[in-house]
């Protein structure tokens, strides 16, 4: 059995995009501000590539085959957002306004969550008095 080239092509192509893309494309470096709030930017990785080959013959009276193949690899990177780690909360700061309500929604449940656990503890205390 005849063992073709497409083989390579598509290690080498997968190789490629592997030294092009890991984790630290996705989700980067974090920075830390004097205040001890902790900024993370997030990205949106989308890759494709192709490889395809043909046999071709050497002369007609030749058995021999010639193999002619190629290959290409496409990456694209958009960044989505910042996480925000403060001292009590983790937000998602979107680079577009193009949010849905289910978006805001999300975003807005940690800030809802600090304003209800207020009104309860004011309430606590207040029964307490």
């Amino acid at each position: 059995m005849r063992e073709y080239p497409i083989n390579e092509l598509v290690e080498k192509v997968m190789d490629s995009i592997k030294k092009m893309i890991d984790v630290n494309t996705i989700v980067g470096e974090s920075v830390e501000t004097p205040d001890g709030t902790v900024i993370i930017p997030v990205s949106r990785v989308g890759f494709g590539f192709a490889v395809g080959g043909s046999d071709f013959s050497k002369a007609k009276d030749n058995e021999d085959l010639l193999f002619g193949g190629g290959s290409g690899a496409g990456v694209s990177i958009s960044p989505v957002g910042f996480l925000v780690v403060a001292k009590d909360q983790v937000r998602l700061i979107p680079v577009t306004n193009s949010t849905t309500s289910v978006d805001k929604l999300i975003d807005y449940l940690p800030v809802a969550f600090d304003k209800i656990s207020a009104l309860v503890k004011k309430d606590k205390e207040d029964s307490q008095e």
